[in-house]
């Protein structure tokens, strides 16, 4: 683990880089931490206090006919809600068949993290009593509306709508940020930034359908993020700890 950590840095000439997966320092991981636990506190006040939610899904619902205009939006639903979604399948898909191909250990794992971060999402919104903005009686609905943490009303409706689960899709491109660090750090953050803005913009194209109130994606970015951060962490020590026991046969 300390080898590998001193070949992969910027200096490191690419023909002696390791394309292991190897353990990123405790300093990277407590940073992390730290800054998901100063996120959600954020993101609980902004759930919990539900007016930003409501006022800018408000710019896109129309009183006169009870509707979201764009709920329905060809552009939207095709660019935002499919080819976007789709292109970043993809993409996944093949570098988890170039990993695989070159057995390169680091590939396959953030190809699998593509999936997982938005699985967990996934399981999460499908077990949310929390319903879509279209489906709330506030915009032309019948549900009610509820905010996080708070008992859960018997008229709820559907439910199944938080986190956002678009968004996750978007935010699954955060993974490629264990690939290039710590080698190419700036192609790293860059990757990261590219993943948060991406997410954000998917989820936002949903919060003008009607389909998601924009805290669902917030958190929709935090949940896909914690888990790809536990994910990696728990594979490299997994993976370093049995190097080390084969190498000390």
């Amino acid at each position: 683990m300390q080898l590998s950590s001193k070949l992969n840095n910027p200096a490191t000439r690419n023909n002696i880089k390791s394309t292991t997966i190897y353990s990123l320092s405790p300093r990277f991981y407590a940073t992390n931490l730290i800054l998901l636990a100063i996120f959600g506190l954020l993101f609980l006040l902004w759930s919990r206090h539900e007016s930003l939610d409501i006022a800018l899904s408000q710019r896109w619902f129309d009183p006169l006919t009870q509707r979201f205009p764009l709920q329905h939006n060809r552009w939207l639903d095709l660019i935002n809600h499919r080819l976007v979604k789709d292109a970043i399948i993809a993409g996944a898909v093949l570098l988890l068949l170039s990993g695989l191909r070159q057995r390169n250990g680091r590939r396959v794992l953030v190809a699998l993290l593509f999936g997982l971060g938005p699985l967990v999402v996934g399981l999460l919104k499908a077990h949310s009593a929390h319903s879509c903005p279209w489906d709330l009686a506030l915009f032309g609905g019948k549900a009610a509306s509820f905010v996080l943490l708070d008992a859960v009303p018997a008229n709820s409706g559907p439910g199944q709508c938080f986190p956002g689960g678009h968004a996750s899709s978007g935010f699954a491109l955060m993974a490629l940020f264990f690939l290039w660090w710590p080698e190419h750090p700036r192609r790293a953050l860059l990757a990261l930034l590219i993943g948060m803005l991406t997410g954000l913009l998917m989820g936002y194209g949903q919060v003008m359908r009607g389909a998601h109130f924009f805290s669902h994606n917030l958190w929709a970015g935090w949940w896909v993020w914690l888990s790809q951060v536990l994910i990696f962490a728990g594979v490299s020590f997994w993976m370093n700890t049995m190097r080390k026991r084969d190498g000390s046969h």
